[in-house]
């Protein structure tokens, strides 16, 4: 597990050459003792891929990520299958604006509910970038004013200057 979390951080600061030997190492050996692979663990390796533009690859390892958290009960998990799913959703070459959108607002309500502000801010930005695209203005500007302040409200300093930039870019400033 520790191998998988090491390359879910791989890939989030952008190292997806050393990201994906891990998640894809930790997957095979997981498979060659029998036994199931966590739903984090597939979710990263799906992100991982996401990340890396494989998106054929990304889509089937996110829903089975959101099954076996179903199946498991693990509704922290299960919120950000959702999520994942609603960000594959919206890439070009997946375009689907209704499924990424019913996506993240299954996220952002598990999320609420549990919770998970960090996820919440997520979807938000999500949900915003989502609606900036497909050319609905005014949700693509709640969206993201709701991202930008949960984002300044528990200092996540990481994601906060995109989703200002966008949401500047929204109101023409």
């Amino acid at each position: 597990m520790l191998a998988a979390a090491l390359g879910d951080a791989y890939a989030l600061s952008g190292r997806l050459a050393e990201a994906l030997p891990l998640l894809e190492q930790t997957g095979e050996q997981d498979a060659m003792r029998r036994r199931h692979l966590s739903s984090l663990s597939i979710a990263w390796l799906s992100e991982a891929y996401m990340l890396a533009g494989r998106l054929a690859n990304a889509m089937p390892l996110a829903r089975q990520a959101l099954e076996l958290a179903r199946d498991g009960r693990e509704r922290g998990c299960e919120a950000w299958a959702l999520r994942l799913l609603g960000e594959i959703h919206s890439h070009q070459d997946f375009l689907d604006a209704d499924q990424a959108a019913a996506h993240y607002q299954q996220a952002l309500a598990l999320a609420e509910e549990l919770g998970m502000r960090p996820l919440q801010a997520h979807c938000h930005r999500g949900l915003g970038m989502l609606y900036a695209k497909i050319g609905r203005e005014e949700p693509t500007r709640t969206a993201l004013f709701a991202a930008v302040e949960l984002y300044r409200s528990m200092e996540m300093t990481i994601w906060l200057p995109q989703a200002e930039a966008m949401l500047a870019q929204v109101e023409g400033r």
